[in-house]
C-alpha cells in the first residue's frame, strides 16, 4: 500500500532534493527499507552496518513516535495514505555543515567564545526556527536570529504593516506601510544576512495546519498577542516534542519563559485556562511602550540561541517577569503538573482542538459576544442624532485617551467608574457607548443591559470608525 515519507533537509540530497518519497509497504520498518533501496548512500545514513535504524533519526507515524507504538518498527503497521516523518535530532547533521570564509569573518565574535566556537556556529547554521508573529516581539527576535546566523528562519504572519506598528515593530519602515508583513520582513532580514534562508508563511495559524507547519522546524518562538493562538502553539509543540520559547508584553510589563514538555512543564501547566475575555486587553486596546517588545524580544532570541547551542540554563520551569517602570526582573519557579490536559500523566488533549471555543467558553461561558450586542453604525448614529433623536453618548475610555480624539457631545464615563455612575442615567433613555474600537464598549453594553438599560447600544467601531468615516480631521490612533 502507498505510504508517504517526509524527508528532512539534511537527507534530501540523497533523494534528488525531494521533500517526500512515496513507497509501498505494510509496516514502518518496511517503508524505511523501501526508502533505503532508493539510494545506497541514504541507506548508510539512516541504517548502521547491522541494519538497525540509527539513533539520531526519530521516526513519527503521523504525530506519534513510531518507536513508542511497538517493541520494533516491524510491528508497527501502516495504512494507505499514512505519512511517516523522519526527524533528525537538532544536533544531527551538524558535522556536514561548513562555514565559508566570509561567514567565518561575519561570525568571528561568536567563534572566539568558548561556549560557542565554530562547532556552535555550525549548529546555528543547521537550525530551523519558526517565529509565529512578525510584530513587536517578532521584530527584534528575527533580527537577532538572522544576525546570529540561524540557517533557516520561518516567519508566520498574515497581517499588513500599519502606521501604528512602526512605533515598536522595528523590522519595518514607514515605506512598508500597506505591505504584507512577511514580505517586508523577508526583504529586511535577507538584507541583514544574505547567507541564511527566510521562509515566509502568510497564513492564519489554525488547528488544521499547525502540525504540518511546525514539523519542519526545530524550535518554535511564540510572539503572538492572543490566547487562542498561544494555547494552539503550546499544544502543537507538546504533541510534536518541540521547545516553545515564549514572550508576551503589556504596557510596561513583560514575560518570558521556555516551555518544553520533554524537559519540564508546558504553558498549560502554568495557565490551565485563559483569563476572561477583556481582562487582558490587546496592545491595540491597552497600549505598549515601544521599547518594551525590544527588551522582551531580545530575551526571547537569547533563549532560542541557548536552546540551539545547548549552553547555559534555558528557562525551563522558570517564568521571568519584567516591570519596566520599577526596572525589576522576577523569576518564578513552576513545576510540571501531573494532571495537565496536554502533557500530564493522562492527557485529555491528543490533537489540536477548537481554541476559539476553548478561550471563549472557559473564560466567559454565557457572556454575549459581538454578534449578540445591539450595534449602531457611526453613519446611522450621526443621521439619527442630526434628525433630533435623543441619545446619551458615553465615552468609556480613559481620560488620557479622550485627549487624543473624541466624538463631540459625548459624556466621559470611564469603564471602571461606570458601575458607580449608573444612577446618573434613566433606564428609559437611549444610551450609546463607545471606546477606541469595540472591546470596552461591549463590556459596558453588557453591564448596562444587566442593570436594566434596555435601550443601550454599542457604537460599532468606536472613535476609530468615527475618525475614518465621519470626521476625517480627527486623528486616528
Amino acid at each position: 500500500m502507498p505510504v508517504k515519507i517526509l524527508i528532512p533537509t539534511p537527507l534530501r540530497r540523497f533523494v534528488n532534493g525531494e521533500k517526500s518519497v512515496e513507497v509501498e509497504a505494510s509496516t514502518v520498518e518496511g517503508a524505511l527499507l523501501a526508502l533505503g533501496q532508493r539510494s545506497a548512500d541514504l541507506r548508510k545514513q539512516i541504517f548502521d552496518d547491522s541494519g538497525k535504524l540509527r539513533n539520531f533519526v526519530n521516526v513519527f507515524l503521523g504525530d506519534r513516535n513510531a518507536r513508542e507504538l511497538a517493541a520494533t518498527l516491524a510491528e508497527v503497521p501502516v495504512r494507505a495514505g499514512d505519512v511517516i516523518v523522519l526527524v533528525p535530532a537538532i544536533a544531527g547533521g551538524v558535522a556536514d555543515v561548513k562555514l565559508s570564509r566570509s561567514e567565518i569573518l561575519r561570525y568571528s565574535r561568536h567563534l572566539i567564545i568558548p561556549e560557542v566556537t565554530i562547532e556552535g556556529q555550525k549548529k546555528l547554521k543547521a537550525a530551523k526556527i519558526l517565529c509565529v508573529g512578525a510584530g513587536g516581539l517578532g521584530s527584534p527576535l528575527t533580527l537577532y536570529l538572522a544576525a546570529a546566523g540561524v540557517g533557516r528562519i520561518g516567519v508566520v504572519d498574515f497581517d499588513t504593516v500599519d502606521l501604528t506598528n512602526i512605533q515598536r515593530q522595528i523590522l519595518y519602515s514607514t515605506a512598508d506601510v500597506g505591505r504584507p508583513k512577511v514580505e517586508a520582513a523577508r526583504e529586511r532580514l535577507e538584507a541583514l544576512n544574505p547567507d541564511i534562508e527566510i521562509v515566509t508563511h502568510s497564513v492564519h495559524l489554525a488547528s488544521w495546519n499547525v502540525l504540518d507547519l511546525f514539523r519542519e522546524y526545530d524550535v518554535i518562538a511564540d510572539g503572538t498577542d492572543n490566547f487562542p493562538t498561544r494555547y494552539l502553539i503550546n499544544d502543537a509543540c507538546v504533541l510534536l516534542g518541540k521547545p516553545n520559547v515564549y514572550a508576551s508584553i503589556f504596557r510596561f510589563e513583560g514575560q518570558v519563559s521556555v516551555f518544553d514538555a520533554q524537559h519540564g512543564p508546558c504553558y498549560r501547566c502554568l495557565f490551565p485556562e485563559p483569563p476572561p475575555p477583556g481582562l487582558v486587553p490587546s496592545c491595540a486596546e491597552g497600549g505598549v511602550l515601544g521599547v518594551l517588545p525590544g527588551i522582551l524580544g531580545t530575551l526571547q532570541a537569547l533563549e532560542v540561541l541557548k536552546v540551539i547551542l545547548g549552553v547555559g540554563d534555558p528557562l525551563y520551569g522558570r517564568f521571568v517577569t519584567f516591570d519596566a517602570l520599577d526596572f525589576k526582573f522576577r523569576e518564578l519557579n513552576f513545576a510540571k503538573k501531573t494532571d495537565c490536559a496536554i502533557c500530564g500523566a493522562n492527557p485529555t488533549i491528543t490533537a489540536p482542538i477548537d481554541y476559539e471555543a476553548f478561550c471563549q467558553v472557559r473564560g466567559a461561558e454565557s457572556e454575549s459576544d459581538v454578534g449578540q450586542a445591539q450595534l449602531i453604525s457611526v453613519e446611522d448614529f450621526q443621521q439619527r442624532r442630526a434628525a433630533g433623536e435623543a441619545f446619551h453618548l458615553l465615552d468609556v475610555r480613559e481620560p488620557h485617551e479622550r485627549k487624543i480624539a473624541s466624538i463631540p457631545d459625548s459624556i466621559p464615563a470611564p469603564f471602571d467608574e461606570l458601575p458607580a455612575r449608573l444612577h446618573e442615567f434613566d433606564s428609559a433613555d437611549q444610551l450609546v457607548v463607545y471606546c477606541h474600537k469595540n472591546g470596552r464598549s461591549l463590556d459596558a453594553w453588557r453591564l448596562l443591559r444587566k442593570a436594566g438599560f434596555g435601550r443601550a447600544y454599542v457604537l460599532s467601531g468606536g472613535v476609530d470608525a468615527w475618525a475614518e468615516r465621519i470626521d476625517r480631521n480627527l486623528p486616528r490612533y
